[in-house]
């Protein structure tokens, strides 16, 4: 039986998970960094919550999974994308509890994490990933032992938008500033017109930021609109656009599922448009998960580092460094046919 220990922290997110090799979850506890509302998270302050809370998720998670660290056969961190200090602060007691415990490590890409996770959640097996969160949106399909990027934003991020948005708001951050302005615009009414911003396959978000910025100062202060307007009319332009490259992703690789992952991916609005385009495609199926395993999360690390592990691939100690650059395709996917 193979055991996997796996650290996520590539964000404001600390997470601590272990699965078997059948894909069974034994633990996955986290910890929240949250600031206040207008304001986002620093990577030093971000570092050191990290630092304050690893230790206790890691004794956590042992306890709750009943696993003793002579029984792990690896553990897995988060090599990359992320904030370099976050990263940093992780790897490091990852670095220090392989060597105490005489454990191989083994670095995973985030983004592969959020697919295999996905994957081995839902079940779906040969999907176009649509992968939303605050630092990536990427549409993604597999081939040939790698994970092919065809479309993606050209500046930030579309949870990066939404959440720049709530600070606009000024929101709360607990649970998530997406998830207030999720909850904000299902009580919208009236849609305003934003910028409709898809280049080929690729997606653009600055620009509609910066012109919801201003149409909020001008049109909240002269009651024309409410924030829940503005909620609403943001979530169906930047959600209509990622379907549209979805679906054209879906018709040129000639494939009939969807699986969504990423933080964002748990927002039920997103769900019901992409399942609406899905129903009138062919045998058209959509995959989504619950906030459990949508958001960061270390049981999504523990599971592509295992899949890696069982192919042979291991970290030494002296590869073991993070990266804020990290791309999907850049990795060997081995255990896939």
């Amino acid at each position: 039986m193979v055991l996997v220990m796996g650290f996520e922290g590539s964000a404001n997110k600390i997470g601590i998970g272990i699965v078997r090799d059948d894909g069974h979850i034994l633990t996955n506890v986290r910890h929240t960094y949250i600031t206040p509302p207008g304001t986002g998270f620093l990577p030093r302050e971000t570092a050191h919550h990290h630092q304050e809370h690893i230790l206790g998720l890691v004794k956590d998670a042992l306890k709750e999974a009943g696993v003793k660290p002579s029984e792990l056969s690896c553990l897995a961190f988060t090599k990359g994308p992320g904030m370099g200090a976050p990263l940093r602060s992780v790897a490091v007691v990852v670095r220090t509890l392989s060597q105490l415990w005489g454990v191989p490590m083994i670095g995973v890409n985030h983004c592969v994490g959020h697919i295999e996770m996905g994957r081995i959640v839902t079940g779906a097996q040969d999907p176009v990933v649509l992968y939303v969160s605050g630092g990536n949106t990427q549409v993604i399909s597999y081939s040939m032992n790698r994970y092919r990027i065809f479309g993606e934003t050209i500046d930030i991020a579309v949870g990066n938008c939404l959440d720049r948005f709530a600070r606009i708001l000024n929101l709360p951050n607990d649970p998530s500033p997406g998830y207030n302005i999720e909850q904000m615009a299902k009580k919208g009414k009236l849609f305003i017109d934003l910028p409709y911003v898809v280049k080929g396959m690729d997606v653009s978000f600055s620009g509609i930021l910066s012109s919801i910025e201003v149409i909020a100062k001008e049109k909240l202060a002269s009651g024309e609109c409410t924030p829940e307007d503005l909620c609403f009319s943001l979530q169906e332009t930047v959600f209509s656009m990622l379907v549209e490259t979805t679906e054209r992703a879906m018709a040129h690789c000639g494939q009939n599922e969807v699986l969504i992952v990423g933080g964002v991916g748990c927002n039920e609005r997103l769900q019901e448009m992409m399942a609406q385009m899905v129903s009138q495609r062919p045998n058209g199926k959509l995959f989504a998960t619950d906030d459990r395993y949508c958001i960061d999360n270390g049981a999504m690390i523990a599971w592509a580092g295992l899949l890696q592990f069982q192919n042979g691939q291991t970290t030494s100690l002296e590869d073991s460094t993070c990266t804020q650059r990290f791309r999907t395709d850049e990795v060997l996917v081995n255990w896939r046919t």
